[in-house]
């Protein structure tokens, strides 16, 4: 007689398949703002503020919000430190507000000294 493999995994992996899960979508969520919507913001803040964007070295290359995406991609590519801490900006928000939230909830209350 056969033995059959059961349908469900353990609980241990069942557990870790959905904060594997849970922090991709933490991390796509974080990406798509900082490689995206940040920049956009910006773009929009600037150009309400500031006027409108042009390019540095040629004023001809366009304007709006395409062309300081682009200058934001070559920034990246280029290992510009700024470009890389508005695009990780989000994550690294996200996981320092987590890693305070653990601690503030797993800090065990203290207990009043006895004299």
């Amino acid at each position: 007689m056969a033995t059959t493999e059961p349908l469900d995994p353990p609980a241990p992996e069942r557990k870790s398949v959905a904060i594997v899960r849970r922090e991709l979508i933490f991390l796509g969520i974080a990406f798509a703002a900082g490689f995206i919507l940040i920049p956009l913001a910006i773009w929009l803040v600037g150009n309400r503020i500031l006027g409108p964007y042009t390019h540095a070295q040629d004023p001809t290359a366009g304007t709006g919000p395409a062309r300081l995406l682009a200058d934001f991609y070559w920034g990246l590519t280029h290992g510009s430190v700024i470009f890389w801490c508005v695009a990780l900006g989000p994550y690294l928000l996200i996981s320092f507000v987590r890693l305070f939230w653990g601690v503030i909830r797993h800090t065990p209350p203290t207990s009043p000294s006895q004299s």
